[in-house]
């Protein structure tokens, strides 16, 4: 049965200040189901208390993330390095996928890398499925990029039959796509969905004084701001036709949804999910 959760890289700060076992209650408390978790260190302290999350609240840890590699940037558990305790920590907490966050860039950078990227996945994901663990990979709006016609998810498809996807569908939708034929051309390997609202602010109106100012910096300004105006939403403050959506996300073969929200604007995270979980229990889920 599909669970709705949250990804938890909304609340790392939350974690760090008030424990990970709090946050999980809270989060239950809500109304979700589930948890991925994302950006918060998979120490002892907090997978011990993901475990009691889910004896004392029967809250799900849905997926972890992993990086393929370890780098500068990489920080967290990696499957070259940790390759072990990713594992333990699966068995451990239950977790039946974990999954690869983003592409490195220099992978993003022409054919040839982004192919030997999928290649390298595939090897990993061969030696996680030995272990019973999936490896999914999770798209941006660059993953709708193209290299001769081919877009570079569908390289890693290609290159990666083991792999399965983590379907952001707001980063669909930025991307240029229709979300709605995501999921139908992945139908069967979506296994991760993150459900996320895009929304498109009005122009602020202290914006237009910038057009008065006839300099090339205030124009180049103005335009920053105006790239600004799309945005990350809570579920149902947007402009996604979830009622469609989730159900063709279901029928993708989706096992998780996870609500997330990139940047948050000043609210609460906690009142984002509120919120999301409103909208969502509202239609149904």
């Amino acid at each position: 049965m599909t669970t709705l959760g949250v990804q938890m890289m909304m609340l790392k700060d939350r974690v760090a200040e008030e424990g990970m076992f709090r946050v999980l209650e809270r989060i239950k408390h809500l109304g979700y189901e589930s948890v991925e978790v994302s950006q918060i260190p998979m120490n002892d302290t907090n997978t011990k208390d993901l475990e009691r999350g889910a004896s004392e609240l029967d809250l799900r840890v849905g997926a972890l993330s992993v990086a393929l590699k370890k780098t500068a940037t990489a920080t967290g558990d990696a499957l070259d390095t940790d390759f072990g305790k990713v594992v333990s920590d699966c068995r451990r907490l239950g977790v039946s996928f974990v999954r690869i966050g983003m592409m490195p860039f220099d992978a993003m950078a022409s054919k040839e890398a982004c192919e030997a990227w999928g290649r390298e996945c595939e090897e990993a994901g061969q030696r996680l499925a030995a272990e019973g663990i999936t490896l999914c990979y999770h798209n941006h709006h660059v993953d709708l990029a193209q290299f001769d016609g081919e877009r570079i998810f569908d390289i890693v498809r290609r290159l990666a039959p083991t792999v399965r996807f983590e379907v952001d569908l707001h980063w669909v939708q930025r991307g240029g796509m229709n979300p709605l034929d995501m999921l139908k051309e992945y139908s069967g390997v979506c296994k991760l969905i993150h459900v996320k609202d895009y929304r498109v602010v009005p122009l602020p109106a202290e914006n237009m004084a910038l057009l008065d100012d006839k300099t090339p910096e205030a124009h180049a300004e103005f335009m920053r701001r105006f790239a600004l105006l799309p945005q990350f939403a809570e579920v149902g403050a947007g402009n996604m036709n979830w009622p469609e959506l989730l159900p063709a996300a279901l029928d993708a073969g989706a096992e998780h949804f996870f609500v997330e929200q990139d940047e948050l604007y000043g609210r609460d995270p906690f009142d984002c999910l509120a919120d999301s979980r409103e909208y969502l229990r509202s239609i149904g889920y």
